[in-house]
């Protein structure tokens, strides 16, 4: 038995306020006052909302969880200060965590009654198609509408396989950092040198949340990418800037990596934003160093791209992609496996991805060309800028 949207709105609303609520009371009454594990406790119930309520309530209900976590579980206990900046950092964590389960949860909520929804017009068509048997002409229409009811539902079917595939991988790609965290952060420190230990935790945590902070960014920018809704800041930008700058971030990870361009065939004006610019040539210079052996260049080449455009190609030296991987190699979380002698991979696996996105929103194209020798070559086109414009 459905109940009415209203009733169903509501209801969910109550259970986004109530269950944090209920929850904090249980584990006051029978569980350790200081555990920070309960932090998963919190997930669960955000997750469990996401699917029974929709969007809103379950970041009320995420919200409402940081409060009572800060106040019932992080010293000082009975107020929403944070005297240890290791918890700053996992409550923090947590909240990152709790808003994208709570998202992907209400999506698949979505999901779920728009298949439902589907499944009813199916049925009703079928009813109609059994009525209107008598009549060829409308039977055939009525199949019409049957068939096109099928083909949604296929679609909407490969859509949701898509979300759990995604929820998976995420899931995978935050259970690392999360129990990383929790582990140095929660561990006592006995028998060492406490600053120092304390300092290399510090460290081991920070690093987690920040990669963290690089795959929720990272499917920000995809989600921004694949609904239509990014922006562009477009102006003339002298591409030689840009690549100039990525390089020298690029040696902000990698010092010794060399990287081989000529300045003055990239000494022209290209029509675009800044900012994404410099994402795309990050990306596909990180890439390369990922893969590259260390002792050996990046090259960094500028050509024609065609009628009003420019082509730049970024090439490493290692041992390429395999066959096996080139088609999909652009989509999410696809980490490119290498062939023989490639370093296992790391990453979010969104960064071609996101590459793609951005380069098409350029009105430009990007692909992994085919090997002429050892190593990956990466070729985007951009439009030139007009002159005088």
């Amino acid at each position: 038995m459905r109940l009415p949207p209203r009733t169903a709105q509501l209801l969910g609303w109550i259970a986004a306020v109530a269950g944090p609520v209920v929850l904090t009371a249980v584990l006051l009454r029978l569980g350790d006052p200081l555990s920070r594990d309960y932090v998963f406790l919190y997930l669960g119930l955000v997750a469990i909302l996401g699917v029974l309520s929709g969007l809103w309530p379950v970041l009320a209900a995420a919200s409402l969880s940081f409060l009572l976590v800060d106040f019932f579980f992080v010293p000082p206990i009975g107020t929403l200060t944070i005297a240890d900046e290791q918890d700053i950092v996992n409550l923090l964590a947590f909240a990152v965590t709790a808003g994208v389960v709570g998202l992907l949860a209400s999506q698949r909520r979505r999901a779920l009654l728009e298949a439902e929804s589907l499944a009813r017009n199916l049925r009703q068509t079928n009813s109609e198609l059994a009525r209107l048997n008598k009549e060829q002409a409308a039977a055939a229409q009525a199949a019409l509408t049957l068939a096109r009811s099928q083909e949604q539902i296929r679609a909407l079917q490969e859509v949701d396989r898509a979300r759990r595939e995604l929820m998976a991988n995420v899931s995978h790609e935050l259970r690392t950092p999360l129990g990383t965290i929790l582990t140095v952060s929660t561990a006592p420190l006995a028998a060492v040198d406490g600053r120092d230990e304390a300092g290399r935790r510090l460290q081991a945590v920070a690093g987690e949340a920040q990669r963290l902070k690089a795959l929720v960014d990272d499917m920000l920018d995809l989600a921004v990418i694949e609904a239509g809704t990014l922006e562009l800041r477009l102006e003339p930008i002298r591409l030689a800037d840009a690549i100039e700058a990525a390089i020298e971030r690029l040696h902000q990870v990698s010092p010794q990596r060399r990287v081989a361009w000529d300045e003055a065939a990239a000494s022209l004006d290209v029509l675009a934003d800044w900012g994404r610019l410099l994402q795309v040539l990050d990306n596909l210079l990180a890439n390369a160093d990922r893969f590259a052996p260390p002792v050996t260049p990046i090259d960094v080449e500028v050509g024609p791209g065609g009628p009003g455009r420019v082509a730049v190609r970024v090439r490493d030296r290692g041992p390429g992609v395999a066959p096996e991987v080139r088609a999909r190699l652009f989509q999410r979380f696809v980490h490119g496996p290498a062939v023989e002698g490639a370093a296992q991979p790391v990453g979010t696996g969104l960064g071609l991805a996101i590459v793609k996105g951005l380069v098409e929103a350029h009105a430009g194209s990007v692909a992994l060309e085919e090997p002429d020798g050892p190593g990956a070559s990466f070729r985007f086109t951009l439009p030139l800028a007009e002159e005088g414009g």
